[in-house]
């Protein structure tokens, strides 16, 4: 189980590791090293998603480890509450970002108009954490949209075993 815990809440986060093994553990690697401390939600779309895990507090993006194998052929849908690997439009490009869907987003799965985003996690705790989120008002900063005007920390992510 992750525990993420945030500026709005805990959330905890059952991961896929049977189905999304290379993504698993590049999370969990993030995780292990601290990546996630202190990073933000940066992008916050209503019902839509909500995307964190690269971006500290003033927009700055964090140095990351190598991209990964986009592993959205798995059979996981991007419903509500999975969380999938953000990635550019280079299939094989997640490297520490990812997302949380709000709801139900089947024009990210695999197939659906492209390869698809990597599901490989649940929120089993937390939901109205997430919803409080994606609640957030939201502007513009530099060239980003969608960002809270009130930094979403997350201000710690850690594995209970």
């Amino acid at each position: 189980m992750i525990v993420m815990e945030t500026s709005k809440g805990t959330l905890k986060i059952e991961l896929f590791a049977d189905k999304a093994p290379l993504t698993c553990e590049n999370f969990l690697n993030y995780v292990r090293e601290g990546f996630y401390d202190g990073t933000i939600f940066h992008r916050v779309i209503p019902n839509f998603m909500i995307q964190g895990g690269g971006m500290t507090e003033t927009m700055s993006e964090k140095k990351t480890g190598d991209p990964i194998k986009n592993e959205a052929d798995n059979g996981i849908k991007n419903q509500r509450g999975t969380l999938a690997m953000a990635r550019t439009q280079a299939v094989d490009s997640a490297t520490s970002q990812f997302f949380i869907n709000l709801r139900d987003n089947a024009v990210l799965d695999h197939g659906s108009r492209d390869f698809g985003y990597a599901v490989f996690a649940r929120v089993v705790e937390g939901i109205e954490v997430m919803d409080a989120i994606a609640g957030v008002p939201t502007g513009s900063f530099g060239f980003h949209q969608d960002v809270p005007k009130e930094p979403v920390i997350i201000t710690r992510v850690s594995v209970e075993e």
